[in-house]
């Protein structure tokens, strides 16, 4: 397969090193589809973490509540990397690039680049140590790390808060809720999930969690964490007091940029691409969430599996030559309790909600802004996201009577 990509116009460079910076999804999925395209050059890949690239939403769900073990995260075995020549270097922060000399600095040494990548991903934002998040007890929920670190916490009978009514935060609560702890969830906006979807789907949400018994406090503001050594509560913005046995804080993430900064590349968002993933500098390229690219006349930054995944191996070709732009087809995903809640599109801009009842309790909400199709938030129904997810690839918007009548959804895909 390689050779026959190669001679529609891929580079096959026996000379040429690839150094990618980040070893996480992105990372994983450039280094793999650079060998699968037939890259015949080295290839080394650096993280700060010290296990092998693993998949992290698996860390708030399964692996959390002591369903999966470790290994089982991996993306690829030992074995693959070894056998793909793949230079796994890892527990070693990079600590600066060179982009007149070409190389990176890592563990004191300069290592030499033809082409970099850039997969750093983001970091998550955490409570400044005046609100008491340096506080012991007080976790973020972001790396292997910080899983094993709380896992000991999640005993019967405890009392959690979680900071922030995002996907992250919820993930943990259904966790903690399932494993029997006192449950509570802080959301300052007026409602959970108020950033990424619309007031049916958190109204929808905050219902199940409701029914697992976790408290919902919504429009309801974080003034303090209080505790001498150890978080023992939350004080909040109208007086009140909740005690805590710890606190996990899920406000959200930010792009890590700060190689790239230092380097004198182009922040904007993120690390700034062009429509194939290459930075502003010509031997540098930048994949995943630590990255935004041009869309719709303006720049995306997305937070996915999905798009770490489709970006890294539009960058791996466009390295060897392919020059195809990067084209984002987002989707997204989060397990709460029995809840499997599947997003296909963006909803930026929509104006209405179209609501078609599924079978037993699966239901969709259909973003329109006018007469387009945007987005789709299904739970419990893959085939309204499928579905969905095709017709907005497509361009095709079916109508709102259609999406609420039709039987069988896959003939809106026929229309």
């Amino acid at each position: 397969m390689g050779y026959r990509l190669w001679r529609k116009g891929f580079q096959r460079d026996a000379g040429m090193r690839v150094v990618i910076v980040g070893a996480g999804q992105a990372g994983a999925a450039l280094a793999a589809r650079l060998r699968a395209l037939g890259h015949a050059g080295e290839i080394v890949m650096l993280g700060d973490e010290p296990a092998p690239p693993y998949q992290r939403p698996p860390l708030s769900k399964a692996y959390l509540l002591g369903e999966m073990e470790e290994d089982r995260l991996w993306l690829r075995s030992p074995e693959f990397w070894a056998e793909n020549n793949v230079t796994l270097r890892l527990g070693q922060a990079v600590t600066g690039i060179d982009t007149l000399g070409k190389t990176v600095t890592v563990g004191g040494e300069a290592l030499e680049y033809d082409q970099l990548a850039l997969t750093t991903g983001s970091s998550p934002r955490r409570l400044s140590p005046a609100l008491g998040g340096a506080l012991e007890g007080v976790f973020a929920v972001r790396t292997l790390a910080d899983v094993d670190a709380m896992r000991a916490e999640f005993q019967p009978g405890r009392r959690v808060i979680i900071v922030g009514g995002g996907y992250i935060g919820l993930e943990a609560a259904a966790v903690a809720a399932k494993l029997g702890l006192n449950v509570t969830v802080l959301e300052m906006a007026p409602r959970i999930l108020q950033r990424v979807a619309a007031p049916e789907t958190s109204a929808h949400v905050r219902a199940l969690h409701q029914s697992h018994g976790v408290t919902v406090l919504e429009e309801t503001g974080l003034d303090r964490l209080e505790g001498d050594d150890r978080v023992t509560g939350a004080i909040l913005k109208d007086g009140r007091i909740l005690p805590a046995d710890f606190v996990i804080v899920g406000v959200g993430i930010t792009p890590n940029t700060h190689l790239a900064e230092n380097a004198g590349l182009a922040i904007d968002n993120g690390i700034a691409t062009d429509a194939f993933g290459r930075t502003s500098d010509p031997a540098i390229w930048a994949a995943g969430d630590c990255a935004s690219f041009p869309h719709g006349g303006g720049r995306l930054r997305l937070e996915s599996v999905g798009n770490a995944i489709d970006m890294a191996e539009a960058v791996a070709a466009n390295i060897l030559g392919a020059g195809q732009p990067y084209e984002a087809k987002p989707w997204f995903w989060s397990d709460q309790f029995d809840l499997k809640l599947q997003i296909a599109g963006l909803n930026t801009g929509y104006d209405r909600i179209v609501t078609r009842k599924g079978e037993g309790d699966a239901v969709s909400f259909w973003y329109y802004e006018g007469d387009r199709l945007l987005a789709v938030d299904a739970m419990n129904d893959s085939r309204a996201y499928m579905v969905g997810k095709r017709l907005i690839e497509a361009g095709k918007s079916p109508t709102a009577e259609a999406v609420t009548s039709t039987p069988d959804l896959k003939a809106l895909l026929k229309a």
